[in-house]
Order: C-alpha cells, then sequence, then structure tokens
C-alpha cells in the first residue's frame, strides 16, 4: 500500500466500500484535463463525460472496473449505499472499450444540499473471462444502481482486493438536474 491509498482509510472509503487500501493509483482524466485526485473535489459539470482511465496493465490479463457512490442520498443517511456509476468487465489490458459495459458510465449527480460525495473508482484483475448475470444498466437509467455492493460483487466474482483505485469528491452544482432528466429517459 502507498501513502497515496492511505486516503482511502483517512476518508472511510476502507471500511465504507472496500475491506484494504488498493495497492496502486489509478489514472482518471476527465475533458480539459481534470485529474482525480484522492478526494479532491470536483463538480458534477466537470465529470460528466466519461474519463479516461489508465493503470498498470498486463495486455493479456483482463480487469473489472467499478466507479461507485457510497454516500446516497447523503453521507449522513446512506440508505442507497452503494449507487455504481460504471461498471466494466473483461477489459483486456488498458483497453476499456473492448470490455463489456454492464453499466455505462454516468457521472456525479448528488441531491441538492446532501454535501460531498465520494465517487471510488477501483480495477481489479481477473483470473479468468467473467460470465456475469448482472442486469445491463444504459445511460439513459437510474434503475437497479442504488444499492449495489462492491464487496458482494467482490465475492461474487473472486475478484480480491483491488489493484488501483482514486477517488473524488463532488456536492451539487446546476448540471445534476440535467442527469437526473438524462436518467429518467426524458428528452
Amino acid at each position: 500500500m502507498s501513502d497515496d491509498t492511505i486516503c482511502f482509510s483517512d476518508h472511510k472509503i476502507v471500511p465504507d466500500v472496500l475491506q484494504s487500501c488498493p495497492y496502486k493509483m489509478l489514472k482518471v482524466t476527465y475533458s480539459g484535463g481534470q485529474r482525480v485526485d484522492m478526494g479532491r473535489e470536483l463538480t458534477p459539470t466537470q465529470v460528466k463525460q466519461q474519463p479516461t482511465v489508465e493503470w498498470e496493465a498486463d495486455p493479456n490479463t483482463l480487469y473489472t472496473l467499478i466507479l461507485t457512490d457510497p454516500d446516497a442520498p447523503s453521507r449522513k443517511d446512506p440508505k442507497y449505499r452503494e449507487w455504481h456509476h460504471w461498471l466494466v468487465v473483461n477489459i483486456p489490458g488498458n483497453n476499456i472499450e473492448e470490455g463489456q459495459v454492464l453499466t455505462a458510465y454516468v457521472g456525479a449527480g448528488p441531491p441538492e444540499g446532501t454535501g460531498l460525495h465520494r465517487y471510488v473508482f477501483l480495477v481489479f484483475k481477473q483470473n479468468q473471462q467473467l460470465n456475469c448475470n448482472e442486469p445491463r444498466i444504459p445511460k439513459t437509467s437510474g434503475d437497479k444502481r442504488s444499492n449495489f455492493s462492491t464487496a458482494k460483487f467482490i465475492t461474487k466474482y473472486k475478484l480480491g482486493n483491488p489493484i488501483a483505485g482514486n477517488f473524488f469528491q463532488a456536492q451539487w452544482d446546476d448540471y445534476v438536474p440535467q442527469l437526473y432528466k438524462q436518467l429518467s429517459g426524458k428528452k
């Protein structure tokens, strides 16, 4: 564990999402050069487009990527913990576009007045190709995103500890109503 990943404990991602910290830092960059940096605050407007995610990957190995918010609807009342924002399995090396998308990416959408939410990126090395029976969730749907459990998913598919991770924090801004409209399937 590096000094960078100790931040996962400081921000209570361990134990709220994981039992142990990732080994390495995940490089996550949004359009405009906005970088995710271990808890730095970004706005929903800054993170609305799918980011570039990079890690030290073996091109002959498959990986799983998860982005989850353990603070839904708020950190004080996380009754929907976790609300997952992105889930891709069977990623060959670093090629996310070639992976199997189970849950399409949507950016941060913390409800107004709920304070900072943690948005946690995790990558796991797979031992084999996964055959997942999880629902496929498009970017136009909020259905089946709440009450996701990273811990249960890890156990179910025998993923072990994350090899890399990173996270940012965000609170409501005026982009959030547009995201809610997108998730309701309305134009």
